[in-house]
């Protein structure tokens, strides 16, 4: 099978979007499928394993940490002919995906879409209020031109159900719990915040932006610090909301963003990761959070609805019901060294390897090949 894989954002991007696409990608290359990315971002790495075309693009409004493609329908058909794919996954519903959409179709190619962001719920956030109901009739006419769209989790795919798309169909998370485990916790990186094995580190892990909902995860902290008042609270990360954020927020400590195994130390060396963004189609952080062994306070959706048992292996808040987020978190004090809770949070994060989501991921994509060979030719 010969894919073409179109995104907006792939590595080094630091996001959870980028990083699955990525995986999926290198997980379809070494089943020995031929994998090329068109994308807005060259590489940094001399010796990228998949080949990369990169389009131009304009950062998003508010958002300059990332980027919109642009390109034309021409211009992708004289990619495709280079290429000549069996099949695209168009993982974004900017100008770059929609003229590879359409160019696919003058080709007969067949199309799987992904439906990755909740980008229609950010509008108001970057000071473009009133404008999701556009916003969604515009992601419906995308995605029902496309053989399958897929999404991460079940609550995204009633949503999208709702709005009239079409064949929509569920493809998981993964975590790789090799990397994201408690044996990378630091003392020497704990103490560097300020706290020893008698103290609870509460963190968040994420993207700095308004649509995390900052302003809660301050009061959750505040709430954090009402039951032990010397815990360090810290938040990994970066983007548009981090200096100001920085400004407001003295108090906590800011480690920009992190990868690979500082990434993981970062994870396992805290002890509580509050959570309390209401915008997700899935939460990759969540799992990576839990397969660190940390107990986790999130809401009751997406990814934590699907892993978490309230009490048992981490802590569930009724959906943006932020005083109940509130005094979750205050409860969750009481348990941050629970053995039990973080071992029942790391096995059931290891029940979400990425093999079968890659087989799934696999298999949606020669459906789409199959249905295209099936179809009646017109004469």
């Amino acid at each position: 099978m010969r894919l073409m894989l179109i995104t907006d954002t792939y590595p080094p991007d630091i996001n959870g979007v980028a990083r699955s696409l990525s995986t999926f990608a290198a997980g379809l290359a070494s089943r020995g499928h031929e994998v090329e990315i068109v994308t807005t971002v060259p590489s940094d790495e001399e010796a990228d394993p998949l080949r990369r075309h990169v389009v131009m693009a304009m950062p998003l409004p508010g958002y300059p940490g990332l980027r919109i493609g642009i390109s034309t329908t021409w211009q992708m058909q004289a990619k495709f002919e280079e290429m000549k794919p069996d099949v695209l996954y168009v993982a974004t519903e900017t100008p770059l995906g929609i003229a590879s959409i359409r160019a696919a179709a003058k080709m007969g190619i067949p199309v799987v879409s992904g439906f990755h962001t909740n980008f229609q719920t950010y509008l108001e956030d970057y000071h473009l209020p009133g404008l999701e109901t556009v916003a969604t009739g515009l992601l419906r006419a995308i995605h029902n031109q496309t053989f399958r769209t897929l999404t991460p989790s079940a609550d995204t795919a009633s949503m999208l159900e709702r709005w009239g798309i079409q064949n929509v169909g569920v493809l998981g998370r993964g975590v790789d719990t090799e990397l994201f485990s408690p044996a990378c916790r630091s003392s020497t990186l704990r103490a560097s915040w300020g706290a020893d094995e008698k103290t609870p580190v509460a963190i968040y892990v994420g993207r700095v932006a308004a649509e995390k909902n900052l302003q809660l995860l301050m009061r959750a902290f505040a709430a954090f610090r009402e039951v032990h008042p010397s815990a360090p609270c810290v938040v990994i990360g970066d983007g548009p909301r981090l200096k100001p954020l920085q400004a407001e927020h003295p108090e906590c400590i800011y480690t920009g963003a992190k990868r690979g195994t500082e990434l993981a130390e970062c994870y396992a060396s805290g002890d509580v990761f509050l959570f309390p963004s209401s915008s997700e189609t899935f939460g990759n952080v969540v799992l990576e959070a839990m397969s660190s062994g940390l107990t986790t306070v999130a809401y009751d959706y997406a990814a934590p609805r699907l892993v978490i048992k309230h009490g048992q292996n981490g802590w569930l808040a009724p959906f943006e019901n932020e005083e109940a987020f509130l005094q979750t978190t205050r409860e969750s004090v009481a348990s941050w060294d629970s053995a039990s809770i973080r071992n029942l949070a790391r096995q059931a994060a290891s029940d979400y390897g990425w093999k079968r989501v890659i087989e799934q991921f696999e298999g949606e994509l020669q459906a789409a090949i199959a249905s295209k060979a099936a179809a009646p030719s017109i004469s």
